[in-house]
């Protein structure tokens, strides 16, 4: 391999580092950060200030997430993430300068936009055009970026909200997403040349489709379909809530509840090492199993708030769950149905799973609402969480897919 062709990679790295920890890491776990200044100033109900990530992904998800792929496809991913990264800033500069309803719907659906033009897709399929065989450590790196840049933005908004307020914090986060990616993303190369990079060889198989209909007359695909959704309601009602829990219901402080929030993503860093470690040494369903117990087992450590410690207990065992969540349901996919039909089979778990995370938070909101205490909303979740991980304990171990459907697997 060259040294320009190394030096291109490391920018691209560097580019989807960049692009995943802005657009998720600041916007994505940045913005409920701020919801309990809406409730405060704008006298919105919770159920109102989830609704917005709700409402928007439920149609940005469908309307647009094949038209992405399609676009990534005919242009390039490049184009496509500068759109994004701009829709992402965007929206956090116009969430900065709203004080309507509709204003807030509005540049909410910015926010979807942006994460689905400049999030997780494009940058997949940049760094799947620049590496093969260093492809799995270009992802690990890149996908850090979420962590960190989720770790750093509650310390941040704290420190822009005591300077310019939470609307001028949004406001600056907003620019700096635009600047801290759009450059990078500006001047990064599609792809290399066809005679840099190496070209891995197909399988015996020849790269033939497997059809998708055996895996929807297989009960397991409908409990992993079941677990994942479960699993992932759970973390998203809990991880949208947090902010509001602890500063509204418990009078956090906004330096103290921004410490919980930072080592939750913090503990997600670790708890996607040490998942992946343990998948690639241990039998896929029984890490999963883990991982979703650990969701299960964290959120009832919210009724005891007042012991002293207990929050940052949860906030280490929840993000330990957190961090291996998403990393897991493709790896279980993989195992059961073979990589020949990943795609498809993850597209199908994928929509369901953000359905899931898009409405779960609203769900404990409009609980809230009704009975003036998260009691019932977090019970709720907590039933979601212990369903998520009796379903996969239903899975079974062995692999199910077809032999003609098997990918051969290069040992390390």
């Amino acid at each position: 391999m060259t040294q320009s062709l190394r030096a291109r990679q490391a920018q691209v790295a560097a580019t989807s580092f960049l692009a995943l920890f802005s657009i998720v890491g600041l916007a994505l776990y940045g913005l409920p950060f701020f919801y309990d200044f809406m409730v405060q100033e704008f006298g919105w109900s919770r159920t109102t200030v989830t609704s917005g990530n709700a409402l928007s992904k439920l149609l940005v998800g469908p309307l647009f997430g094949f038209l992405a792929g399609w676009i990534i496809d005919r242009f390039g991913p490049r184009r496509v993430m500068l759109a994004g990264i701009a829709m992402a800033g965007i929206a956090l500069i116009g969430l900065g300068s709203i004080d309507t309803l509709a204003g807030f719907y509005i540049f909410y659906l910015f926010n979807a936009l942006g994460y689905v033009f400049g999030g997780p897709l494009p940058n997949q399929v940049l760094l799947s055009r620049w590496f093969t065989k260093a492809r799995g450590r270009a992802m690990g790196f890149a996908y850090l970026g979420i962590g960190i840049g989720g770790a750093l933005v509650p310390f941040l908004a704290v420190w822009l909200t005591n300077a310019f307020g939470w609307q001028g914090a949004l406001k600056a986060i907003g620019v700096l997403i635009i600047v801290v990616s759009l450059p990078m993303a500006f001047f990064v190369k599609e792809s290399p040349e066809s005679s840099e990079v190496e070209v891995a060889p197909r399988s015996g198989g020849g790269g033939e489709k497997v059809p998708m209909g055996w895996i929807l007359r297989t009960p397991a695909f409908y409990l992993l379909l079941l677990g994942s959704m479960c699993s992932i309601a759970a973390v998203g009602g809990t991880n949208q809530h947090l902010k509001l829990f602890l500063s509204l219901d418990h009078g956090y402080a906004q330096a103290e509840a921004a410490k919980v929030a930072s080592l939750v993503l913090a503990s997600s860093l670790f708890g996607r090492l040490l998942m992946g470690w343990l998948a690639d040494r241990f039998p896929k369903k029984f890490v999963m199993l883990l991982i979703y117990m650990l969701v299960a087992v964290s959120i009832p450590m919210l009724f005891f708030i007042s012991t002293p410690g207990m929050i940052y207990l949860f906030a280490v065992v929840f993000g330990i769950g957190l961090g291996g969540e998403y990393m897991v349901i493709p790896l279980m996919a993989a195992e059961l149905f073979g990589v020949r039909v990943l795609g498809r089979a993850m597209g199908v778990i994928l929509t369901a799973d953000g359905v899931a995370e898009a409405t779960a938070p609203m769900l404990v909101g409009s609980i809230y609402d009704g009975t003036g205490s998260y009691t019932l909303g977090f019970t709720t979740l907590i039933v979601f969480a212990v369903l998520g991980a009796a379903a996969i304990l239903l899975l079974p171990r062995r692999s199910l897919a077809p032999a003609e459907a098997a990918e051969p697997v290069a040992a390390n």
